[in-house]
């Protein structure tokens, strides 16, 4: 995907998300046009899927599965959009990685605030060039048991980018490396810009969508819209049954736990999945 194709949302601005155009596949000779129009088999789209960036995320219905697709990108600002500072950082084995100045600082570049460029992690969003995809239920249901996340992508996030859980390398926490993150809590790393804490871009200590789980789940921010505050009934997962803001029938879902990680922070998703995972490509 190219970078002209992001939509630029100045700092905090994200509120406002564009509705995604759905698209429902069949077996039929109607062309793409037709289905795109189908008001009646596009509704059966889950409504939460409306939340996602239309110009970074591609959601299409194919049976009785959701096929996500994605560039990987963010549509907010983040100093980890290319600029015009050249930063460097030392690997854990010893070898200095250096992330060259562009000519001139990305449209969605900001300043650093809660990191700086000393504690940056090495690369841009702009060298991601890639494309992710996910492949979940229409309609995903609870496993008999639970399955543990692993590093890379665990979820994709309404805003394009990927969701990853607490640790930053095999069995290493993710405590060294909070430094590096943005006001957002995300950095990049081997293959994406990721979130790992509240994605303050978009969710702080609210009820917002923060995007969908490899089991086909969705996440949500501390506050359930049941009940307007805190959800007091979350499994070890985060996860619960219970109407949300996209649903006015109950359903299970997680949210981020509000639970203090170093005492300043609450983790994306610290629990296993309870559904049956797929793998993001």
């Amino acid at each position: 995907m190219k970078i002209s194709k992001l939509k630029y949302i100045p700092l905090f601005s994200i509120a406002t998300i564009v509705t995604v155009a759905f698209i429902a596949c069949s077996n039929d000779s109607n062309s793409d046009e037709d289905a795109i129009n189908n008001d009646d088999t596009s509704a059966e789209l889950h409504a939460a899927f409306a939340e996602f960036d239309s110009e970074n995320v591609t959601i299409l219905l194919n049976g009785t599965e959701v096929e996500i697709e994605t560039n990987g990108m963010p549509n907010h600002t983040s100093p980890y959009w290319s600029n015009t500072t050249e930063r460097s950082a030392v690997d854990p084995m010893g070898n200095t990685l250096t992330t060259e100045a562009a000519d001139s600082n990305h449209p969605l570049f900001v300043e650093p605030t809660v990191t700086s460029f000393e504690k940056m992690a090495p690369g841009n969003i702009d060298d991601f060039n890639g494309s992710y995809s996910l492949t979940v239920p229409q309609t995903p249901t609870k496993a008999s048991t639970s399955t543990s996340t692993g590093l890379g992508a665990i979820g994709i996030a309404v805003s394009g980018a990927m969701i990853y859980n607490d640790e930053e390398g095999p069995n290493v926490p993710l405590d060294d490396a909070v430094g590096s993150l943005d006001y957002t809590a995300a950095h990049t790393g081997p293959q994406s810009y990721h979130y790992h804490l509240e994605t303050k871009a978009w969710s702080n200590d609210d009820e917002n969508l923060i995007g969908i789980m490899a089991d086909g789940f969705f996440l949500y921010g501390r506050k359930c819209n049941a009940t307007g505050t805190y959800p007091t009934d979350l499994d070890a997962s985060g996860g619960h049954t219970s109407t949300t803001q996209h649903s006015t029938e109950e359903e299970y879902h997680y949210h981020i736990q509000n639970e203090l990680y170093l005492n300043q922070f609450y983790i994306l998703f610290p629990g296993d999945y309870q559904g049956s995972p797929a793998t993001i490509l």
